[in-house]
Order: C-alpha cells, then structure tokens, then sequence
C-alpha cells in the first residue's frame, strides 16, 4: 500500500508549471515560493491534494500554489475543503482564488480558510497594492467550515461558506471596478512560512457558467452526477453540451436512466456512453418517469399534440423497452409515483380549471382518484413509501413549498418541513430510512422549481428529524425530479448544469 501512495506522488504531483490536473487546466508555483509546491488529482474519487509552501498572500505580493483556469464572465466556484496537516503555522491557508494574471503582484480576490478556524474574503484591489486586514470574516463557534463558494457577477465578488451539512451563508461581497473579464480562477493553498510545506485536500469541486437574465431554453452543459449520502462524495459520470434531466437508478444498481431530446437513454454508473431505450411511439418523454417495486416495468410521462396543458400523458412500457401503454387519455398529466403493488400509480394532474392535484390512477382500466381534492396552493412531487403506508409530496398549503405526508387515501395531511426554504420532490430511500429532497432559495416563488438555480440537495430520516445538506450546487428543474436512490440506499443520482470552462 505504501508503495502505491508513493508511485501515486511521483506521477501526479508536478511542481512548478505545468498542464491540466483534472478540470484545472494550469497549475504553478506563483512567486517562485523558497520550497516547491504541487497538486495531485485522484480521478477515483475525483479530489485534489495541493502542497504549497510560501511566506504568505499578503502585503503587495504573494508565494503559494495555484491550479487555475482562465474563466471569461460570470462564474460560481464551490468546493469542501480541509487543511489535512496536524500541525504548522496558525494561518496557513487554501480555498478558491480569482487572480487578474499569474505576476506575484497581481489583483485578486479570494475565498479563504485557515488553519486556526478564520474564514475570510481577503483582496488586492490593483496591482502592487498592499492587501489590508479583511473585513469580511467569519468564525463557527465549535464547528470547522468545509465548503467555500466564492461567485462573480459582473464586477461583484461574493464569498459564502458552511460547515458540513449546512445552508451556505454570506461571509462578504466585494465589488472590483478593476477586475478584467478574463481572469485566472482556482484552487490555491500557503503555509504562511518559506519553510515549510502545507498541505490541503479539496473535493466536490465545480465550476458553473451561471446564466444570465431569465431562462429560455439555452443550456451550457448539464452533468450526471451521483453523491454518497453518508460520505458527502460526489462523482460525475457524465457531461454533454445539451440539456438531460431526472436520473433514476436500474435495479442492478450499476446503470442509470435519464431522459434527453424527449427519448430515454441507459448509462452504466461508471461512465461510457449512452444507449437509447426503446419507448417505441412515445417519443416526446419528458422529466417525469420511474420504475415499478418489482423492476419490471417503467411509467414515463410523454406529450401528446392538440391535448390540454400541452398534452402530457402518463404511459407504462417494460424496463426492457416495448410499445407503451397508455394508462389514461387525461391531460395534464406528469408520473410520480408506483404503488408498491404496482397496480397504480400517482400522477400530478390538472383537471379543466382546477389546481394541480395528486390523482390515484389503475394501470389496468385507468380509473382514478383525486388524493388532495379540497386543497388550495401548488401540489407536486407524489411519492409512496415502500411500506406503502403513506403518500410524500411537496405542498404550499402552510405558504412556502414544504415537504408533507399523508395516507394512501388522502386522509391525515401532516407537515414534515418547517424552514424559510421552498423544499421540492421527496424522495425515499428503498430502506425506508431517508428522505432525499431538493431545496430552492427563498427568492424563487413557492410555485416555481426553475433550472440554473443555486439549489441545495439535503437529506433528513423518516423518523423525523433537522435536514442536513449533502450537496451545493447549480441546477433546479430536472436535478432530482424523480426518485433516484441506488437499491443500496447509499447513493442518490441527480442532473447539475454548466459544462466546464
């Protein structure tokens, strides 16, 4: 094993500059610090290991390790860290860097983390200038930050940080008139001393290419995605320039389904490419589709022309593809749901001029039940326990969109989430324990669930419970629309959106 590490070093981590190291296209050793630092991509679990040493990022110029890329316009950065050193000097450091060029003298902004607990948002507002005490800080009492975003708009830079499993939070905003468009932007860690070397490790590490001003349709990449929920790991299996949504698991546990250009396509978990799933005259399948309890069959949603509401019908074909079968000719239609017996299924309906509601459907003769008939708000994201004892959705009957719960008849509506969040889409886990769900910012309107949205997916027990956040991230509609557990009950799948710089 000891040998492996070593052989692992010497291949990966390069001193001074060199090429690509994981999605960083650059990697230096700027201000030529007294010892070399390096950088060392793990593709398995796709985390960084930097080393740097360096007297300080202070004063009018700077000694530390940087793995960058050049980024033109707006940009979010969002990573965990951790300083895995035990000991050394109090304020070494690492996080995300903006930097106007590679001169040790140059203009920047960062979002930093040091080792003694100090979070902050530290800059040099032009070159040469002497950088001054930050006034953006941040300190959790008895808790260790691990994830830093640090995101531009415009000439705005803002950093945001969170302990592990919570909502990030506003550490400061910085505005820098003299920031060039295109600027150098990554990971970078120092000691804090000339002569020794520090150590930083950094995973979940993502670039998005927000979008500007209202969505319409134009897509910059999206990313398939699958994150441990206990570990908080994250692993991409696949990118693509076009828009895909709404991973499921297969019941091997070893390929994901997802939906794209209005067909669906299997993919194993460990990468490759995708292979289209027969739906046979359904060909126009959006984000709504999942598989029975027995693995047998799929339920997709698919639009049919010249229906109301734009037509959206629910279908049953077999896992194995096949010509689908219509389950009911009633529009508004979008799946959510088996029942554990595999008899019926749920599905978010529309009904002439009335709300959306959560309608019980038979897959044999298409006969259905309004479920939360007499309700008044938006209803979404129906879901049966595998115990099948109740029914989970997301409602905005108490004002925000909240997670509820209530019988398989609709009797007994009881309330799971109380926060200032618009939470989306209860998922649970095969085991019965977990509740995996998305959640959208307070400024997005309770009824909305947009794409290109920073959106948090968290996780909380059945058995009640405070959620936790597993994952930061850029994505919204299409995510995790629709169940995507692992068999296991150890992995969630879900959609995020920017391709890479």
């Amino acid at each position: 094993m000891k040998l492996l590490v070593i052989v692992f070093t010497i291949l990966f981590v390069v001193p001074g500059f060199s090429q690509r190291a994981g999605i960083f296209q650059q990697q230096a050793d700027i201000g030529k610090p007294r010892l070399p630092g390096g950088i060392a991509f793990d593709a398995s679990s796709q985390s960084y290991a930097l080393s740097s040493a360096g007297y300080n990022i202070w004063f009018n110029r700077d000694e530390f390790q940087y793995a960058y890329n050049y980024i033109k316009g707006d940009f979010i950065l969002t990573a965990s860290f951790a300083i895995t050193d035990t000991s050394g000097e109090p304020h070494r450091k690492g996080g995300w860097m903006v930097r106007e060029s590679p001169d040790p003298q140059s203009a920047h902004v960062v979002a930093t983390m040091h080792a003694d607990g100090l979070n902050s948002m530290q800059f040099r507002p032009l070159k040469g200038a002497y950088m001054r005490d930050p006034e953006d800080e941040i300190r959790f009492p008895k808790k260790t930050v691990e994830v830093l975003q640090l995101e531009r708009k415009g000439k705005l830079f803002i950093m945001r940080a969170a302990p592990k499993g919570e909502p990030l939070q506003l550490v400061g905003e910085r505005m820098m008139p003299d920031m060039p468009d295109s600027v150098m932007a990554g990971l970078f860690a120092c000691s804090h001393d000339a002569n020794s070397v520090m150590n930083m490790r950094a995973w979940n590490v993502s670039i998005d290419k927000p979008y500007a001003g209202n969505y319409n349709g134009s897509f910059k990449g999206s990313r398939l995605e699958y994150i441990d929920v206990f570990t908080g790991l994250r692993k991409i299996i696949y990118e693509s320039a076009t828009r895909f949504e709404a991973p499921n698991y297969m019941p091997d546990g070893k390929t994901l389904l997802f939906n794209e250009g209005g067909s669906l396509y299997t993919i194993p978990e460990v990468g490759g490419q995708p292979v289209k799933l027969n739906t046979g005259s359904a060909s126009r399948n959006n984000n709504d589709h999942g598989i029975s309890f027995d693995g047998k069959m799929l339920a997709i949603s698919s639009h049919v022309d010249g229906k109301p509401g734009g037509g959206s019908t629910v279908y049953t074909v077999p896992l194995t593809g096949g010509e689908p079968k219509q389950v009911s000719d009633k529009t508004p239609s979008y799946w959510h749901g088996w029942s554990p017996d595999g008899k019926s299924v749920l599905v978010i309906g529309q009904r002439g001029t009335d709300i959306y509601n959560v309608y019980k459907i038979s897959v044999k003769d298409g006969a259905e039940e309004n479920l939360t008939k007499n309700t008044s708000g938006h209803v979404d994201g129906s879901e049966y326990s595998p115990d099948g004892k109740y029914i989970y959705f997301n409602w905005t009957g108490s004002g925000t969109m909240q997670l509820w719960r209530m019988k398989p008849d609709g009797s007994q509506k009881e309330q799971l989430t109380f926060d200032e969040y618009n939470n989306w889409f209860p998922h649970i886990s095969p085991d019965g324990k977990w509740i995996a769900f998305i959640t959208f910012p307070p400024t997005i309107s309770p009824n909305d669930h947009p794409a290109l949205k920073r959106v948090m997916l968290r996780l909380m027990p059945v058995s009640g419970g405070a959620p936790r956040v597993i994952a930061h991230l850029y994505g919204g509609q299409g995510t995790i629309n629709v169940p995507s557990w692992s068999p296991d009950s150890r992995k969630l799948a879900f959609v995020s959106y920017s391709g890479r710089e």
